[in-house]
């Protein structure tokens, strides 16, 4: 009785069909239905098994940007968020999560804005 391994099975990176150009006309799509690049991301992850767009040669908001389609930035949401939670909590001041949940989006936001001054470039 010999042991045999099973074979994992991989996924592939695309589907042979599914070329770069017809990867960033679905991404052109889902952001023209309102996703973000994050969202784009997972759902190309999982519908459209590929695992990562940037070994294509660009990221989801590359594409994004030469195509002049608008979207939501990571401190644009953390910032909704805690605009929504504010004033939330200003009408329920008892509810001690939401003040917390304030403290912590704050943080964030603090963190993220302190990433793009880091990652912008210097202008002197």
């Amino acid at each position: 009785m010999a042991t045999e391994k099973k074979e994992k099975k991989k996924k592939p990176l695309t589907n042979d069909r599914e070329t770069a150009e017809n990867i960033e006309q679905i991404v052109i799509d889902l952001a023209k239905q309102g996703n973000t690049p994050s969202k784009i991301g997972i759902i190309l992850k999982e519908k459209h098994n590929v695992a990562k767009i940037k070994l294509l040669g660009k990221k989801i908001t590359k594409i994004l940007k030469e195509n002049k389609i608008p979207y939501e930035t990571d401190l644009d949401m953390v910032s909704k968020k805690l605009s929504k939670i504010e004033a939330h909590y200003e009408k329920n001041k008892q509810d001690k999560r939401a003040k917390r949940e304030i403290v912590r989006f704050v943080g964030l936001k603090k963190t993220i804005q302190k990433y793009q001054d880091k990652k912008a470039p210097v202008l002197q």
